[in-house]
């Protein structure tokens, strides 16, 4: 009996060990993560903000946007650049599919739901935590920070 829970105490560790892994291969163009989203119709991201402006609400909407970050312990999460002074935060629907690390420097069209956030100190630190900042650099994390954030329900690589 005491093996048995012994046995199943090692399996789902492994389970879950494997589970918190970034998707294996390389974001190659047309590498599709979650919902296959196609090319056509995509917006430019530099356009969210002046969409969101006057909007509390979500938008579902299709963009076209370079990653500029992505979570490096398991791929659950993207920074894409909106313009020179502004990002958007990206999330996996239901956290129903990661993307591999070098998606990094890569073009891709999401769709999905944007929307303007409130993020908060704690929620801050954590995803500086998760990218591996400079502690100094998690502690100068004073004040929450409005940001751009998208729900992606799918992800396709497109340069």
């Amino acid at each position: 009996m005491m093996y048995k829970a012994l046995l199943s105490a090692v399996l789902l560790a492994v389970s879950l060990t494997v589970a918190a892994q970034p998707p294996k291969g390389q974001a190659k163009p047309n590498s599709v993560y979650g919902v296959a989203p196609t090319a056509s119709g995509a917006m430019d991201a530099l356009e969210l903000p002046r969409m969101l402006q006057n909007d509390s609400g979500k938008l579902s909407l299709k963009i076209k946007a370079k990653v500029l970050d992505v979570c490096p312990k398991k791929g659950c999460w993207m920074k894409l650049q909106v313009n020179d002074s502004t990002t958007a935060f990206v999330k996996m629907k239901d956290y129903a599919f990661f993307v591999p690390l070098d998606i990094k420097g890569k073009t891709v069209v999401l769709d999905g739901v944007a929307y303007l956030h409130e993020t908060s100190v704690a929620e801050l630190k954590h995803y500086a935590e998760d990218a591996h900042k400079p502690q100094v650099e998690i502690d100068a994390i004073q004040q929450p920070k409005k940001e751009i954030r998208y729900t992606a329900n799918g992800i396709r690589v497109v340069e």
